[in-house]
């Protein structure tokens, strides 16, 4: 009985220290000082291909040197630069069976100035048909390593001219596909497009803490640090879409959690915290991001996505998406048994939210990869407007839910529970 209570005692001593260490390191007054930074005037919205967001990229890159992180690859730079293209047509034309079509229903994503298709170019040819889901398979075809002619049925007339706007940003790449609105199945075709390609570059800001035991498993904590930039004067002579839940709120979560491990220095996986660029105009700073990592070698990723504001479950909670389809939501739940803090589903199932944020990519390859939020998409008075700013958050709150992620990933970065895969069949 004696030596049960001197080890009762123990495991609550050891609780207590725990929790005082934590407090150490994750504060609101530290909080507020990287969220404030983040969202500021003087970072003009962050949006992507601006000095607002180089200059928050800069304040993130320090904060991981001074946390002490390594870089990828031991590049020496935190910032991990990838180039996007925009294309502007100047010309598009082209004939089925020797009929011309109509400029109008040919949409090229390519990244080539110039670019002729035949039947003999050895084009993958598709159709998409009446009724079928086309935003759900029109990224597999752009996103795959082969060339494509996507023939869409005329029944999604009034949705085609927006494909167009994927020639806004792509990644530079030597594959192209080509949609066009049709009913026909010709056997022989040409296809011409003549464009104005410029190119621009973009970082995500990443840093690494190498495990201890089982470096070549990965661990990711993530979140993205651009948004809107700035817009006309509304009423209040506002412009600026601050941005401070948005995703100000999850970057700052991955600088303290980044803190928080660097300094426990116990990490048996390695751990990779991650801010990504261009999430707002198609998430491409996180599938340049997962390209780079076997996704076999990732165990878990936590991608972090406005926590600043109260959950519908109010305080002290937050959700999970994707919850059903791996049983990371247990493992985390079961890291908090006892705390005030719990997880839940999502419950915004409707509005597709798993694959609409920058754990998608990764999920795909069947990565335990979930977003962590807390907030009410169906009534988030402040999200995408100018209000978004850190008056509007309860940093109090956000500061516990940083604590909680920090607590529930530990047995996963010590290595001792590995979440189950995402069901990647279940997927297509």
């Amino acid at each position: 009985m004696k030596v049960y209570s001197i080890l009762l005692f123990a495991l609550v001593i050891s609780s207590a220290a725990q929790s005082q260490d934590i407090d150490k390191l994750i504060n609101t007054s530290e909080v507020e000082r990287i969220e404030k930074i983040i969202s500021a005037d003087d970072m003009q919205g962050r949006r992507s291909f601006t000095s607002g967001l180089e200059k928050a990229g800069d304040f993130i890159s320090n904060e991981f040197k001074v946390a002490g992180l390594k870089t990828l690859d031991n590049s020496g730079n935190f910032r991990q630069t990838f180039t996007m293209v925009k294309a502007k047509t100047i010309s598009a034309s082209g004939s089925f069976d020797g009929q011309a079509l109509d400029e109008k229903n040919l949409i090229f994503i390519s990244t080539r100035p110039e670019l002729t298709v035949t039947e003999k170019s050895g084009y993958e040819k598709v159709q998409i048909k009446a009724g079928e889901n086309i935003r759900a398979v029109i990224s597999n075809y752009i996103q795959a390593k082969k060339n494509y002619i996507v023939l869409i049925d005329t029944s999604f007339s009034k949705l085609f001219p927006r494909l167009a706007g994927l020639k806004n940003q792509q990644f530079k790449s030597d594959y192209n596909t080509v949609f066009i609105l049709t009913v026909a199945d010709p056997k022989q075709f040409e296809l011409q497009n003549r464009q104005e390609i410029t190119e621009s570059s973009l970082s995500n800001i990443v840093g690494v803490l190498p495990g201890k035991s089982k470096p070549q498993e990965y661990v990711i904590f993530s979140a993205h640090y651009d948004h809107l930039g700035v817009t006309r004067p509304n009423a209040q002579g506002d412009s600026i879409f601050n941005g401070a839940n948005d995703d100000a709120s999850g970057s700052t979560a991955v600088i303290m959690l980044a803190n928080y491990f660097a300094a426990k220095k116990d990490n048996a996986r390695t751990i990779v915290f991650a801010t990504f660029a261009a999430e707002e105009i198609g998430g491409y700073g996180s599938q340049y991001f997962s390209r780079q990592f076997d996704p076999a070698q990732v165990v878990a990723m936590f991608n972090i996505e406005m926590i600043g504001t109260e959950s519908k479950w109010g305080t002290n909670s937050a959700y999970i998406t994707g919850y059903e389809r791996t049983d990371m939501g247990k493992i985390l739940e079961k890291n908090l048994a006892g705390s005030r803090f719990t997880f839940h589903p999502d419950p915004y199932t409707e509005q597709n939210l798993f694959f609409r944020s920058d754990n998608a990519t990764l999920a795909r390859q069947g990565v335990p990869a979930h977003s962590l939020s807390t907030s009410k998409m169906d009534s988030e008075k402040f999200y995408h407007t100018v209000g978004d700013e850190i008056g509007t958050l309860d940093l109090k709150n956000m500061t516990e839910i940083i604590k909680a992620i920090a607590i529930s990933s530990t047995s996963i970065v010590a290595g001792n529970d590995t979440p189950s895969r995402v069901d990647v069949k279940e997927l297509k």
